[in-house]
């Protein structure tokens, strides 16, 4: 179905999602908004990191405990409601960011994006997927509908997430559109 509506690869979303796995013990991530929890397929029972999943709809947060109970990972997951615009964490705080298929739904993804990168410290990784505007055009009625239906944001295009994560000193930017979806991965210099 994935394919289908989207016309991504799903592969690609998951190999994303692998990088939350390499972390050492130790690391710090943050997932937002976390929804029901894929990224958790990255993470191993007694990896020894610290998880934060965070989102602003508390039933997303129950989903996402309820999966990391059954991939036997909920002793390293700490659940948090939190609106992207304002993180309430430190600056710096986060050596992983993750952030799939959530970019689009944001009101301000601009503003998302910086509070992103402002907890990701220097050197940690920003890697994501978004529905980006300009993916295609065979996805704009997908795009619309969604908007329409309150289900996405504004999004951004691919030069736009590009600049702004170049602003904000975010070096060794990658973006891979598959479909619908962009995959975007940097460092934070």
């Amino acid at each position: 179905m994935w394919r289908a509506g989207i016309g991504s690869d799903l592969g690609l979303l998951y190999a994303a999602a692998d990088e939350i796995g390499r972390q050492p013990a130790g690391a710090r991530i943050l997932d937002v908004p976390c929804g029901g929890g894929v990224a958790l397929r990255g993470l191993r029972p007694d990896q020894g990191v610290s998880y934060v999943a965070a989102d602003i709809a508390r039933e997303m947060l129950e989903r996402t405990m309820n999966s990391a109970r059954e991939r036997e990972v909920a002793d390293q997951l700490e659940v948090r409601v939190a609106d992207v615009a304002t993180l309430p964490f430190p600056d710096d705080d986060f050596d992983l960011v993750v952030s799939f298929t959530g970019l689009h739904c944001f009101p301000d993804p601009h503003r998302a994006v910086t509070e992103m990168v402002r907890v990701l410290r220097p050197g940690g990784v920003l890697t994501g997927s978004a529905v980006l505007n300009d993916t295609g055009l065979r996805f704009e009625p997908m795009r619309r509908l969604g908007r329409a239906a309150n289900l996405l944001g504004p999004s951004c295009s691919g030069p736009e997430l590009r600049s702004w994560l170049a602003d904000l000193g975010v070096s060794g930017l990658t973006l891979r559109t598959s479909g619908a979806i962009c995959y975007f991965r940097g460092f934070k210099g």
